[in-house]
């Protein structure tokens, strides 16, 4: 019999092969301190963000500074991941748009279970160097990361995830009290075989916690399943400068050179945080949320496919650094978007090969099957209006001071990118570009 570990970022699949006659019939797992497996969606394990802990300055100077340990390898991942993405056949034309952050964090739960050449595969992957770095303090800034996101008050920002556990299935102790401590995992018990109820339950979570916007996270789900791992991430916040709805007009969207579609053009002239990048020609708007929170507009002067060769972590730092306000006349297109992501071949392309092959050795989640991750799926939306936006996911580069060229007009009137980051913890939240704002 072949029994499925479902992990998911947002959808990740493990098929496993079971040691013994089936799955079904053993000991229900253990339950770690504070948990109670039950029945249904919303009666989950009890434990909490932690935000009602109370630590004091100087504990949150030190939470500070553990969020940041692995801001540089978080980074670089996400560039790594979002050039393997836009490389694909498929998204060349299209819109990309994820959370490397809550990719991040499947990889990173995995890499707890994970033993031998899996674990070093993963560990090593996400860019981090045993040398330089323990798998305790990577897991202590995730869960440093989590509670610093999820503390946020003038932004609605939630970071979590869910194990949804087979009533049969064992998992050990020690991963499950992992999954709790370091990525704030709520638990469920679920009846696999009744793979409907099983779905609606996912489906249901999943669609509370992004408040509607992803509301059929799992399409199919096989009746072997024994866990499945969420990892979700909702952030919805309102501008600083809001755009007047009343002068937003129909206006045209140059998809490429013979291309055009018309779209609502948001209008708005203030002073906005701009740079020129004239290393790689291109122009960079920061919308803020708040002070730790904003959307960077991304608008290659020379196209999209030369920007994405190039931009790395060291871009985005150059940006924050060298931004200045400047009196602009910004043209934003509205837009809302979704994208489903097979992430199972780009990540094998990225050294991710072992987790996926026969060789896995997941033995920190269980001793009893030998499992391998099957399928790996993320799924993420962007809305953008006049009032903010909602969303649901080394190469030395030159410091030079803001160009003195003056213009007084941008006009976002052709495919862009756009990053949504946390500055305090150095988090990109979501990563993306926009190839046609009128595609769903």
């Amino acid at each position: 019999m072949r029994l499925l570990l479902c992990l998911c970022i947002v959808l990740l699949v493990f098929w496993s092969a079971v040691q013994g006659d089936g799955h079904h019939g053993r000991q229900p797992h253990p339950r770690p301190p504070g948990q109670d497996h039950s029945k249904g969606h919303g009666q989950g394990h009890g434990h909490g963000h932690g935000r009602g802990h109370s630590h004091g300055r100087g504990h949150e100077k030190h939470h500070d500074k553990d969020s940041l340990k692995i801001h540089r390898e978080n980074m670089d991942f996400a560039f790594r991941l979002y050039k393997h993405i836009s490389a694909q056949n498929n998204s060349q034309s299209k819109n990309v748009f994820f959370s490397p952050l809550s990719v991040s964090v499947a990889l990173a739960a995995l890499s707890v279970g994970a033993r031998g050449p899996t674990h070093q595969q993963l560990f090593e992957g996400l860019g981090f160097n045993e040398t330089d770095i323990t798998e305790e303090e990577v897991n202590e800034a995730f869960q440093h990361i989590f509670q610093d996101l999820n503390k946020k008050t003038d932004v609605d920002l939630s970071l979590g995830s869910a194990l949804f556990v087979d009533d049969n299935f064992k998992p050990r102790a020690e991963f499950l009290e992992s999954m709790k401590r370091y990525f704030q995992a709520e638990g469920f018990s679920t009846d696999f075989v009744k793979a409907e109820e099983a779905k609606q339950q996912i489906n249901k979570y999943v669609e509370e916690k992004t408040k509607g916007k992803i509301p059929k996270l799992v399409d199919e789900l096989d009746p072997q399943t024994i866990m499945f791992l969420v990892s979700y991430i909702y952030f919805k916040g309102k501008w600083e400068v809001p755009f007047e709805p009343d002068q937003t007009k129909a206006g045209t969207f140059h998809i490429d050179d013979k291309t055009n579609v018309t779209v609502q053009m948001m209008t708005e002239k203030d002073n906005f945080l701009v740079y020129h990048d004239e290393e790689i020609s291109t122009h960079v708007l920061q919308l803020h949320y708040n002070e730790s929170v904003s959307m960077l507009l991304v608008l290659p002067e020379k196209g999209m496919k030369g920007l994405e060769e190039v931009i790395c972590r060291e871009h985005v730092a150059k940006w924050l650094r060298w931004m200045k306000k400047r009196e602009c006349k910004v043209f934003l297109p509205k837009f809302s978007i979704s994208a489903s992501l097979q992430l199972t071949d780009i990540l094998t392309e990225m050294g991710f090969t072992d987790m996926f092959s026969n060789s896995a050795d997941f033995s920190g989640i269980t001793e009893d099957h030998k499992v391998k991750v099957s399928k790996f799926v993320h799924q993420a939306t962007l809305d953008v209006d006049e009032a903010g936006a909602t969303a649901t996911g080394a190469t030395g580069v030159g410091i030079t001071l803001y160009s003195l060229r003056p213009y007084t007009t941008l006009k976002f009137d052709r495919p862009f990118m756009v990053i949504i980051c946390d500055q305090k913890t150095k988090s990109i939240l979501f990563l993306g570009k926009i190839v046609d704002p009128t595609e769903k």
